[in-house]
């Protein structure tokens, strides 16, 4: 019997007659459409979110390929390999990207459940542009002999997608290496395929261990949060699993004081926790989806902060070869003296607290 999950992925909405289902394509996404050469396409749950009628619709937006992907002014070219240190001298495997000491990225899987127009793995998952060889067992064994790591991210493409006997051997493999003290799992399911978390995913992912595993999802917009969104969330934090969201700041999709602050405050309403926003990545093709690099930290001045509850305020970040870098400039000290420090909340009220020397 096929698993509603597995029906899904059957009924990938991939193809133009497929899309139409569920949109009314304008001339333009038709012809793009037609002349488009990449990776593309989402489930049929997700699809269903979109606006039949309205092309600027943020979930559309995100799924179906556009002319602007053609354009690019600030991509990098071979952007994944100088993001993902794949120039070193270190011997690594492809399926292991490292730019901490103490933690690694295992790329287990190029399948998707949605194909981001955004995607920083661009390059790989949509345009094919790079290949690599993302053998499992040679990224395990590489872990295993490398004990300075700690911290595994599991991810690819989305390593949720993966049959669950292939999960368990994964989770497994990795909680038997002794100096491993915690798994992560980078997946947009939770969001896009929700009916994936079953049951024997969560006996799979779930009960007692002393190598925990926590789940980062991405949700870019309001609108992409449902009922069966909420329900997996709580399936998943009732096996011991906690979830949270990585967005990515995208123009003309979340980067609105109404939209951004929305955002924040449903995820807490189905248990998911705020983690980071990041700002776009230099990936090639995807300058449409770019705003300013303040703008983050000024959604999260304006939108978040004394605005709503501190569970809903992320971290602002960059994505780098170097590591994730703060974009938070310091908006709420005023001044200093010798005597006191001059504080500001975000209502642009102030106060003072004393300069303690050390």
């Amino acid at each position: 019997m096929v698993a509603e999950w597995q029906g899904q992925l059957k009924e990938f909405v991939n193809t133009i007659d497929r899309l139409e289902q569920y949109v009314n394509l304008t001339d333009e996404e038709r012809k793009v459409l037609t002349t488009n050469t990449t990776t593309w396409g989402t489930t049929p749950y997700f699809a269903s979110l979109m606006d039949r009628d309205d092309p600027n619709c943020p979930i559309r937006k995100q799924v179906i390929p556009s002319r602007h992907e053609q354009e690019n002014v600030f991509g990098m070219d071979n952007y994944l390999v100088w993001k993902e240190n794949r120039a070193t001298d270190e011997v690594r495997p492809d399926s292991i990207a490292r730019q901490y000491k103490d933690r690694v990225a295992f790329t287990v899987t190029q399948t998707c459940g949605i194909y981001c127009r955004h995607c920083f793995r661009k390059e790989l998952v949509v345009d094919g542009d790079l290949t690599l060889d993302f053998n499992v067992d040679e990224g395990l064994d590489w872990i295993a002999a490398h004990p300075e790591v700690r911290d595994v991210l599991i991810t690819g493409g989305d390593p949720l997608l993966l049959p669950d006997d292939q999960i368990a051997y994964l989770l497994d493999r990795l909680r038997a290496i002794p100096h491993l003290e915690m798994i992560r799992i980078g997946s947009r399911l939770p969001i896009v395929l929700p009916s994936r978390i079953t049951e024997n995913l969560q006996k799979i992912l779930g009960q007692y261990h002393k190598v925990p595993i926590w789940i980062n999802t991405q949700c870019n917009h309001p609108k992409e949060l449902t009922e069966d969104t909420a329900r997996a969330v709580f399936d998943l934090m009732r096996c011991g699993v906690n979830v949270g969201n990585q967005a990515v700041l995208l123009k003309g999709i979340n980067d609105d004081v109404e939209t951004f602050r929305a955002l924040h405050q449903k995820l807490l309403t189905v248990r998911i926790r705020p983690y980071y926003v990041f700002y776009c990545e230099a990936a090639p093709g995807i300058d449409h989806f770019r705003t300013s690099v303040e703008k983050g930290a000024e959604l999260i001045r304006d939108a978040l902060r004394g605005h709503t509850t501190g569970l809903a305020q992320p971290m602002y970040v960059v994505a780098t070869n170097i590591g994730k870098i703060p974009l938070m400039p310091n908006y709420t000290i005023e001044g200093k003296t010798d005597q006191e420090y001059t504080l500001k909340n975000h209502l642009g009220d102030t106060t003072t607290i004393p300069n303690i020397p050390e």
